[in-house]
């Protein structure tokens, strides 16, 4: 297969939804019940996205953004209102029985397992959806089933297992027909930290073995570092940013953020005065220095500062993804 080829490109998508609001008093009460007032929402605002074979692409924005909406468009569960969608060289909504033969997809909040009946016996009906043989399904699902260490919960009916336990089996539900394309909507919600990891490390080995393409929207943007090398940043249905996740780290922050921890108390008036660095003081004995600067900057004002002030420590503070896209949605800024 060529490691180029597109497999998600989106074109102008729109979806609208109409939004009806009620006139006021019994007078206007007594209108609507003959005619409605409504207004028009575009959920998903003419967005073009491209998406290769083999990518994992983190899909993040605050709620109400337009992830979710966009993510049943391309599943085929909605149909846009206008704008074209070519998924795995289909349209998903006008294709549907043969294009899910071709897309895995797990919803943290919805299940696709059947809750009274064995993990395995869920398994079993799926093979059979999805026409898998046995020989496909005992090769493939063996190597699932041994990295998500699900083996001794195959015998368990759903409602008996952990959020964990069945987070780890609607992951392997969703490979039953190794995929291509893996659409995962918050799949580590609620889940602990060593469950994350476990995931995160299936995923990355997923993608490196059968180059599955991976399209993640998640709240836990530690899932998107660990990740994702890029991510298309999504606000009031528009896509604000569509890059590599260290180029919007590296733009989205003014330069770095430097703590100083003092052996004494120290005031301002002590500190270099430059217009490139902001002072904050944290506490008596500890100041951040925001500096809008590259690194030379940075190495000539720790050296001043060490010259001139005993000094118990010095960290440079990495600023985390939450923290940018936090002040990307303050600021409104729309990075290029």
């Amino acid at each position: 297969m060529n490691a180029n080829k597109n497999i998600i490109q989106v074109q102008d998508l729109r979806k609208e939804f109409k939004s009806y609001s009620s006139r006021p008093g019994l007078s206007g009460a007594f209108r609507d019940l003959f005619t409605r007032n409504y207004k028009t929402l575009a959920a998903v605002d003419n967005i073009s996205l491209t998406i290769q074979q083999g990518e994992m692409v983190g899909y993040i924005g605050e709620n109400g953004a337009g992830k979710s909406t966009t993510i049943k468009m391309l599943t085929g569960i909605l149909t846009p209102t206008s704008g074209s969608i070519v998924v795995n060289g289909m349209d998903p909504h006008k294709e549907r029985e043969q294009f899910v033969r071709t897309i895995g997809v797990v919803f943290g909040q919805r299940s696709q397992l059947w809750w009274d009946i064995a993990v395995q016996e869920s398994f079993r009906l799926l093979k059979k959806v999805y026409r898998v043989s046995d020989e496909d399904y005992k090769n493939h699902m063996g190597h699932v089933i041994e990295t998500l260490e699900i083996g001794p919960l195959l015998d368990k009916p759903v409602r008996k297992l952990s959020l964990g336990q069945r987070m780890r089996c609607e992951l392997a539900a969703a490979l039953i027909h190794n995929p291509p394309l893996l659409f995962l909507d918050e799949p580590t919600i609620g889940l602990d930290v060593l469950v994350k990891l476990k995931i995160r490390k299936f995923l990355k080995e997923i993608n490196e073995q059968y180059k599955t393409t991976i399209l993640l929207t998640t709240h836990d943007l530690t899932d998107i570092e660990a990740l994702c090398e890029r991510v298309v940043l999504l606000d009031e249905g528009k896509i604000v940013y569509d890059g590599k996740l260290n180029q919007l780290q590296a733009n989205a922050v003014d330069g770095k953020q430097v703590e100083f921890q003092f052996l004494s108390e120290i005031y301002v008036t002590d500190l270099p005065a430059t217009p490139k660095v902001l002072w904050e003081q944290k506490d008596a004995t500890t100041w951040l220095a925001n500096i809008n600067g590259d690194e030379r900057i940075v190495s000539e004002l720790i050296s001043t500062v060490v010259q001139k002030n005993p000094i118990k420590n010095v960290r440079i503070n990495e600023i985390s993804t939450e923290e940018i896209i936090r002040k990307i949605y303050e600021e409104g800024m729309a990075l290029s």
